[in-house]
């Protein structure tokens, strides 16, 4: 395929999201192509997809790292902007992305996100500007770690200004099913580096990543919210030590 120069692709990793796919995906359309690629959905996505105006690349998921490595492989364009699901790339955001591409040297940009954690948006505890990187050169970086993944990147890498909208976690039980996957994944990367976690670990973790939250995030600025928030990420946080106890203990 024939690039434009600076050709934007935006990417879509998605698994049954039907419900929202159609919204990210009109959010998206000022990129010079907009991929949807679907590790195999049973829902109606793909369809979803397609009817919105995407392309759609199906993948297997392994992991998260795993899943952008891949999309970065398969995708030929010569900037790959990542945006899940529940997001959504405003306007300026998309001005921003064209003007960067065109004209700085830098090989990934690092995009700020507001965090709608139960309809409401979340300013404190860390969730603001929780910066992701999203825009890559392509052939300059790589994903690493399973969840929560990182990148690895080739040169420099700039900040972008405006945030990516995220409607995350819209429930509470969204975010007890979300976390559990994630202190699963979190507790085996752990044991794989070979930490040991003591009898009290749980209880110092949940202690800790509290404080760490709520006073020295500024959690508090979020009020009641922000107190359920940090609360709630503590007590994962002593989950995720429980359950790398069982593996040692195994």
């Amino acid at each position: 395929m024939e690039l434009r120069m600076n050709e934007i692709a935006a990417v879509i990793l998605a698994l049954n999201e039907q419900k929202q796919i159609k919204e990210c995906v009109a959010s998206v359309h000022w990129a010079h192509r907009v991929v949807v690629f679907d590790t195999y959905s049973t829902d109606q996505t793909a369809s979803l997809a397609r009817s919105a105006g995407a392309e759609v690349m199906q993948h297997r998921f392994e992991n998260y790292a795993q899943i952008r490595n891949a999309a970065l492989e398969a995708v030929q364009s010569d900037w790959i902007f990542f945006i899940d699901a529940d997001e959504r790339a405003t306007p300026v955001l998309s001005a921003e992305i064209y003007e960067v591409a065109a004209n700085r040297p830098e090989n990934g940009w690092w995009v700020p996100r507001h965090n709608y954690l139960f309809g409401k948006l979340t300013l404190g505890a860390g969730w603001y500007p929780d910066y992701q990187m999203r825009l890559i050169r392509r052939g300059k970086g790589v994903y690493d770690r399973p969840v929560h993944e990182v990148v690895i990147l080739t040169g420099d890498a700039g900040y972008l200004q405006n945030p990516l909208l995220h409607f995350n976690y819209e429930t509470v039980a969204d975010f007890h099913a979300k976390q559990a996957r994630y202190s699963d994944y979190d507790a085996e990367r752990l044991h794989s580096e070979g930490l040991r976690p003591r009898a009290y670990s749980p209880a110092t973790q949940f202690l800790h990543h509290f404080y760490w939250r709520f006073i020295s995030l500024h959690g508090y600025r979020d009020r009641l919210h922000g107190l359920r928030l940090c609360l709630l990420t503590a007590w994962y946080e002593a989950i995720t030590y429980q359950k790398l106890r069982r593996l040692w203990a195994d």
